[in-house]
């Protein structure tokens, strides 16, 4: 199976387990607070519907997202919250049959794009396979959010990697929205899996270490728990600066979440 067909696939499995989570629920039940302060389960999905819809637009017509750019730049704060909003306040079955719809649409362009082709983005450009994993890890850290307002845990699986990978992939993105000059060295990456696979990045004989379990290393760098709740080792001046400002995904530095213990 082709690299991108297998994100796709991860990302249309990680849907469907949040779809299971939201479909039975009541409209009041919708209308249940998040940890996302202001954001109900209604903008979670809505976020979700939000983000796929402007990725479709990016891959079947770059020209008409980088005409809707200039909105966004021009609120980096607040496009993504008002976004959520718009489609929160919509009717919550057709919330999620737009969302249904938007993400298989979706799924269907970004296996259809041409190898090496770049797609825009709110940051720099992407490849269709890193689009697919930046959706499989808003997905992913969204439906974290419905779950802890729900009061359920989520069963994780395997595909989870594509996120921990990515969060390796873009350690230096975080020192660049916080102002901050990546270091030199690389890091050691040791993660373990839901099904007990040893992950492993970088050099043997890193002086920055990073390792514990793959879902706490996802809850770190998607800012969904705050450092001290998690079962992370962090060995290494660099890596301890690095864990402070850890974040994957696009826009200005994120708030995090406050310690819970």
């Amino acid at each position: 199976m082709a690299l991108i067909d297998d994100l796709v696939s991860a990302l249309d499995a990680e849907s469907d387990s949040l779809d299971e989570l939201v479909a039975p629920l009541t409209a009041e039940q919708w209308a249940t607070p998040t940890p996302a302060e202001g954001w109900t389960i209604a903008h979670q999905i809505g976020h979700l519907l939000w983000t796929d819809r402007a990725s479709l637009l990016a891959v079947t017509d770059p020209d008409g997202f980088i005409a809707q750019l200039a909105d966004a730049l021009a609120d980096p704060e607040g496009f993504v919250d008002e976004g959520a909003a718009v489609e929160a306040a919509r009717d919550p079955q057709e919330l999620l049959a737009d969302w249904r719809a938007t993400r298989g649409r979706l799924a269907g362009a970004l296996t259809a794009v041409p190898e090496g082709t770049k797609l825009p983005w709110y940051g720099p450009p992407m490849s269709a396979p890193s689009m697919a994993t930046a959706r499989l890890m808003e997905t992913w850290a969204h439906a974290l959010d419905v779950a802890d307002a729900l009061g359920v845990e989520r069963e994780s699986t395997d595909r989870i990697r594509n996120v921990v990978h990515l969060g390796v992939r873009t350690r230096n993105f975080a020192y660049m929205v916080n102002g901050l000059t990546a270091p030199e060295s690389e890091f050691r990456w040791e993660i373990t899996a839901p099904s007990g696979e040893l992950w492993v990045w970088g050099p043997e004989d890193a002086t920055d270490v990073v390792r514990g379990p793959a879902v706490d290393f996802c809850e770190l760098i998607t800012q969904r728990r705050h450092f001290d709740d998690l079962a992370l080792e962090v060995v290494g001046d660099d890596a301890r600066q690095w864990a402070a400002i850890a974040q994957v995904f696009a826009g200005p530095p994120g708030a995090g979440r406050a310690a819970q213990g």
